[in-house]
């Protein structure tokens, strides 16, 4: 015979608004094997888990029940408290009359029937389940980043300051990302390249850190605690070790500033040989092989002119790619995000006049180190604007583009509002065209109302179109507040574009098998209690991949994603979860079709056997195994087929 005991939470008035607790606790204390039943307000709170404890000493229980609400929520804290009870903590079975009974129904009499439903078949569960263990994986104390922005570098810092060896991988010639593009930062006005420099050369020397630049990830196999990771690392055609970043190459090169510079939004010229930014990591010159004529057509001239220019002998033309293999315990992805295309918003005018820019291109322009040296003049004459006029929200809160706020937006436009007055004097005209500011972090609101007294003008209305007028841009826009239709004359235009995942984020999420949210970010496992976890165990996400952010909550995230690493590469060996799927081998005829549907690669077919195994590292239970096996073999622990049905037959 079980022994089990049901135990009721109020949730406060979460669950005892809609539900009749003590009626559900009454009616659970006459099910067959339910030997105590008993309810209290917060079942998660310590004294609720008293309660449970000693509930299951004075009546020997070996089965529990709580009915409470998601296990998503409060699943593994009760596992704790029953094990601690003397319990298996798998013989445990959670009743969500939360979220699927007193949230979804206002007929209290009915949701407490449904109530009384819910705890009978999770009663009927608890008889069957079986006492589980965990097995356990070795850990390789070592962790790959995935993007050498902004997050990456915090949490490739934290993790290497804590010890563990890390492998940085971006896949552009040097790290930095976009906040290397940046020149100020808001609300503070630092210098961006001030604070990111430093920790860019930190990651570059540091002895714990190996920078793969010029690197992809193509393939990760393996499962928590053990990854093998391979990574092609692309030529540089330049030898690391002997460039001394003197820019004689450079210099030598015969397509010198005929190449869209792509650090600086196409606004500058580059040559086939460069270094994307004077504060680069590494230091060294990369050969485009897309644009070098040696590398395109054979030939340069009398000879490639880089290779007679260097001195230190470090040009190599035969350079090949490479495929490097890393064997790592927990991964962090912090690819970053790109910005949403302004031709995509035709109306705008962007790809009809050159002065309409976005606020990445007017990032270039104002920083001292872009194409213009820090001047600011209209692209199509090199003319210095005497008005300039921002339009917010360019496919953001769009149902026809993207439905989220990119959280930046606003910010930007009011930062590069305050530097063009600064540098073009308070007599420039800077109009700003807004849904609504939002300007929500420590010190935004007062860095708003500072630009607001600088004479900026705000017109709270979405524009119908930019007009080019040839000498400036003519926008109409209503202006929400005074109900009128208002027509802007302007010199520039510039566009804040929305937030949007990686061209590439597709490809990654399949390499990973992590999964994407309707809006095509990483998705975290839990908003609010795992938000930087996948669904894959050992495996994070930070910054801007997850979700447009601001560089403060990048930096936050980069640093709690280090954390959770930390957590796994801190132990000799990782536990892993029992309540994953299994193989009856008697049964298994070997055909496969289980293979095919795992989306983690969490199973194979033994040759020898000719029978399915599970990698208990990789499997995270989904099910679709079980779903797929046309012989019964595939099991799932503790769901089985039995189990359910039984559930079944008791609501039916």
């Amino acid at each position: 015979m079980v022994r089990i005991g049901a135990f009721i939470c109020h949730c406060g008035t979460n669950i005892a608004q809609n539900v009749d607790v003590e009626a559900l606790t009454e009616y659970a204390a006459t099910l067959d094997d339910v030997v105590v039943s008993r309810d209290y307000k917060y079942m998660c709170s310590d004294v609720g888990a008293t309660l449970i404890k000693d509930s299951i000493k004075e009546h020997d229980l070996d089965g529990v029940v709580i009915a409470a609400c998601s296990p998503r929520m409060h699943e593994q804290t009760f596992r704790s408290v029953v094990e601690d009870g003397g319990v298996n903590p798998y013989r445990l079975e959670i009743a969500n009359i939360r979220e699927q009974c007193s949230w979804v129904h206002s007929d209290r009499e009915k949701a407490t029937e449904k109530a009384k439903d819910l705890v009978k078949s999770a009663v009927t569960k608890a008889r069957l389940l079986e006492p589980l263990k965990p097995s356990y994986l070795r850990v390789t104390p070592e962790a790959l980043v995935i993007g050498g922005g902004i997050a990456g570098i915090q949490a490739s810092l934290d993790l290497a300051n804590d010890g563990f060896r890390v492998h940085l991988v971006e896949k552009e010639p040097s790290i930095g990302g976009r906040m290397a593009q940046l020149d100020k930062t808001f609300p503070t006005l630092d210098c961006s390249s001030c604070i990111l420099t430093p920790k860019m050369m930190e990651v570059g020397n540091h002895p714990n850190i190996e920078l793969l630049d010029y690197s992809e990830v193509e393939g990760i196999e393996g499962s928590i605690g053990n990854y093998t990771v391979r990574i092609r690392r692309k030529p540089r055609f330049i030898e690391v070790d002997r460039c001394t970043g003197c820019g004689q190459c450079a210099e030598a090169c015969r397509m010198k500033g005929r190449i869209p510079n792509e650090f600086d939004m196409g606004m500058g010229k580059r040559g086939a040989t460069y270094m994307p930014f004077p504060q680069a990591v590494p230091l060294k010159y990369t050969i485009d092989p897309e644009s070098c004529l040696f590398l395109r057509f054979g030939k340069c001239g009398d000879g490639p002119a880089c290779e007679e220019a260097c001195d230190a002998d470090a040009i190599d033309f035969r350079q090949k790619e490479e495929v490097v293999e890393r064997k790592v315990g927990a991964i962090i992805v912090a690819t970053g995000y790109d910005l949403l295309a302004p031709e995509k918003v035709f109306e705008y005018g962007y790809t009809r006049s050159p002065d309409v820019i976005t606020t990445l291109e007017l990032e270039r322009l104002i920083s001292s180190s872009g194409p213009t040296r820090g001047k600011i003049t209209k692209p199509s004459n090199g003319k210095t604007p005497e008005s300039v006029t921002f339009i917010l929200c360019i496919g953001s809160r769009d149902q026809t583009q993207c439905t989220w706020c990119c959280r930046v937006g606003c910010m930007t436009a009011l930062k590069q509002a305050y530097l063009l007055k600064e540098t073009l004097g308070e007599e420039l005209k800077v109009n700003i065209c807004f849904i609504d500011i939002r300007s929500f972090g420590k010190g935004y609101e007062e860095f708003y109302r500072k630009v607001r007294g600088l004479g900026v003008n705000f017109f709270q209305g979405r524009p119908s179109e930019v007009i080019d007028m040839g000498d400036h841009q003519q926008i109409n826009v209503f202006e929400t507040t005074t109900n009128k239709l208002l027509e802007i004359n302007t010199d520039m235009v510039v566009l804040v574009p929305a937030i949007v995942p990686r061209a590439d984020a597709g490809e990654l999420t399949r390499l990973l098998h992590i999964t994407q949210s309707q809006d095509g970010f990483f998705m975290e496992a839990h908003p609010k209690l795992r938000p930087v976890d996948t669904f894959v165990n050992g495996i994070f996400i930070a910054g801007c991949c997850q979700g447009p952010k601001d560089i403060q909550d990048t930096v936050s995230q980069a640093s709690g994603a280090a954390s959770r690493a930390a957590t796994i590469l801190s132990r000799d060996e990782m536990e892993i979860d029992p309540l994953i799927a299994a193989v009856d081998e008697e049964v298994c005829t070997g055909c496969g079709l289980c293979v095919d549907v795992c989306t983690y690669d969490a199973r194979s077919i033994n040759e020898l056997l000719k029978v399915a195994e599970v990698d208990e590292g990789l499997c995270t239970g989904c099910g679709a195994c079980i779903a797929a096996c046309p012989s019964n073999a595939a099991i799932h622990r503790n769901f089985t087929k039995e189990q359910i049905m039984r559930m079944t037959e008791d609501l039916l």
